[in-house]
């Protein structure tokens, strides 16, 4: 099935179904995405009943979808859990810096704000150019609710819906923040997510083995910037449910991100953010030749 949310009485919009070629759609009589995952084995039968009349063309009340008007399927969500789960990208850019890569047999995860999603037709406010505005092109999932220690089992019902994400990165503020090991918040505005979202079934065998099996296109102004592939991925969102549960629960509506998805291999495959790139000229070079955003550039994100 395909949701999403369009705008409505409040914060939190008002959630459509959404026909499988994104051509029309149908208000659901659950209001919000949080109240369906709150709820979802109730609501799931007259979810699918709309979604296959939908397709079938038959939907009573259905009216042609335009994603333009979508807000991020959540504008606001209880939790953003961003991880790390891509090893080569941590590897490339400790190379870069000479650093020491803090990645080991664990997944990294930290937690974002999520008091103010975006949908990815909007328009990003940013405050300086100087700030080094970067893209990173995520994979993510919404979760029902987990319990503490769950069984393997309950890890791969608590997947409910995937969605597509940039978690905006300020490149400049980030080391200073990093610095004071305490965590970041001016070095990461908003994320933006695209209009729909989707459940896991709608993959197909895309998705095996708690990982999105395609590669994740990334456009800057209208050319190719990378296509990593999100197969890579060496901590799988089972993996990552697991480490976040492992002391406490999840709640309905918690959001849980890949982190950027990488290759380690710009040369081949391009990058999903700038950062990686430049990072990988350093290496190449001796110093990064790509620039960071400008206003006005254009990022586009798809899973094909």
């Amino acid at each position: 099935m395909k949701f999403a949310t369009l705008a409505g009485p409040g914060r939190d919009g008002r959630l459509a179904i959404v026909s499988r070629d994104l051509a029309t759609a149908v208000f659901s009589e659950v209001p919000t995405l949080q109240l369906a995952l709150e709820n979802w084995g109730e609501h799931a039968p007259s979810f699918e009943r709309h979604y296959r009349e939908l397709n079938e063309g038959r939907a009573k009340d259905a009216f042609a979808f335009d994603a333009t008007q979508a807000l991020a399927p959540l504008p606001r969500a209880y939790q953003w859990l961003d991880a790390s789960a891509f090893l080569a990208h941590g590897e490339l850019m400790a190379k870069a810096f000479q650093m020491t890569n803090a990645q080991g047999a664990k997944p990294l995860v930290y937690q974002g704000g999520s008091d103010n999603l975006l949908s990815g037709r909007q328009d990003v406010p940013f405050v300086s150019e100087d700030d080094g505005i970067d893209f990173e092109g995520e994979f993510g999932v919404i979760l029902g609710d987990v319990a503490m220690a769950p069984s393997a089992d309950e890890i791969h019902d608590a997947i409910r819906l995937i969605v597509l994400i940039n978690d905006w990165s300020l490149r400049t503020i980030a080391p200073i923040e990093m610095k004071t090991g305490f965590g970041w918040i001016q070095a990461k505005p908003a994320s933006s997510f695209a209009p729909i979202a989707v459940t896991p079934d709608e993959l197909g065998d895309v998705w095996s083995d708690g990982r999105i099996k395609l590669p994740l296109r990334v456009e800057l102004n209208g050319k190719s910037f990378g296509h990593p592939f999100g197969g890579a991925m060496n901590f799988s969102f089972f993996d990552l449910i697991r480490h976040v549960t492992a002391t406490r629960s999840l709640i309905a509506g918690t959001i849980l991100g890949s982190g950027t998805v990488s290759e380690g291999d710009p040369d081949r495959v391009g990058s999903a953010c700038i950062a990686e790139r430049r990072g990988f000229e350093m290496i190449q070079f001796g110093a990064a030749r790509t620039e960071f955003l400008r206003f006005g550039d254009r990022v586009r994100l798809g899973g094909s």
